[in-house]
């Protein structure tokens, strides 16, 4: 058998793909630009979440969340990526539903000054909204009525780190635009409660929290260890030239090589790049 019937084609070696109406162009597309360092798997769960409710997964509604996940019944930890709405997907929702009537600009309470020592001994002085009130409205009944949530920004911003009051980096970068999709995402789920009660990624930034007692799963958003953020680097240029070799020997694409890789560590944009590269 020579090389050329060897190769399969994009569509023979992903008909799991191919069946969800994914190309080669959007699969590239979707891990190195949308869901940039993600498994594989896991952007076919997205893919799959985004099909279920009729959304396009290349406008990325959806996130892809690396939680440090524990099961009840083992009381053993493993990192998964979870499937978690942006406050975009809410929107949506709210716009499909044929009575979404706009929204007010956000309205913030008094200025408030912390400062402190934040976990690495540095001192910091941020300034923030006391509370952001954020109104919706939506026509019940041929009226438009409007739906109001006032959230406080000390009970929704996320730590830097246990032990220490400072924000984390997103919430001291935009301590107004942080409080205000909060606020928005209250808002829309008091409006149009089908949307659901799962947190948004927005709400949830570098916060901790936990499923009802009763569920099987406790959660954790929390970075994962730097090992299993990005292939590391010493292991990704000791086997490069053996995926090198596979790809100009055209045992393998460099798409093979990327999914294969991303199963063991997610690869970063710039290993993606290097990968491609040699195909080139």
């Amino acid at each position: 058998m020579n090389q050329s019937t060897q190769l399969q084609t994009f569509e023979q070696a992903n008909p799991y793909l191919v069946s969800r109406g994914i190309d080669e162009p959007k699969w590239n597309a979707l891990l190195s630009t949308i869901y940039p360092g993600a498994k594989p798997d896991s952007v076919v769960m997205a893919i799959d979440y985004c099909a279920a409710r009729g959304l396009d997964v290349m406008l990325k509604p959806v996130h892809l969340v690396p939680m440090n996940v524990k099961d009840a019944q083992t009381n053993q930890k493993a990192w998964r990526d979870v499937v978690m709405p942006g406050i975009g997907l809410y929107r949506i929702q709210a716009d499909r539903s044929g009575n979404y009537a706009g929204a007010d600009e956000p309205e913030f309470g008094p200025i408030i000054t912390m400062e402190g020592t934040d976990a690495y001994n540095k001192a910091f002085s941020i300034k923030y909204p006391e509370w952001c009130k954020y109104t919706v409205r939506k026509v019940v009944g041929g009226n438009i009525v409007a739906f109001v949530a006032k959230e406080y920004w000390i009970e929704n911003y996320a730590i830097q780190k246990a032990g220490t009051d400072a924000p984390n980096s997103m919430w001291k970068k935009r301590p107004f635009g942080q409080i205000a999709k909060c606020a928005e995402a209250q808002a829309l789920r008091k409006a149009w409660p089908e949307i659901g009660n799962e947190p948004t990624i927005d709400e949830m930034e570098g916060k901790h929290f936990e499923t009802d007692s009763h569920a099987p799963m406790e959660k954790e958003i929390n970075p994962a260890p730097e090992v299993v953020n990005e292939y590391p680097q010493d292991q990704f240029d000791a086997n490069l030239p053996k995926w090198a070799g596979a790809i100009q020997s055209g045992k393998l694409t460099a798409n093979d090589v990327i999914a294969k890789a991303s199963s063991k560590y997610p690869l970063s944009d710039q290993q993606v790049q290097i990968i491609q590269g040699v195909a080139a």
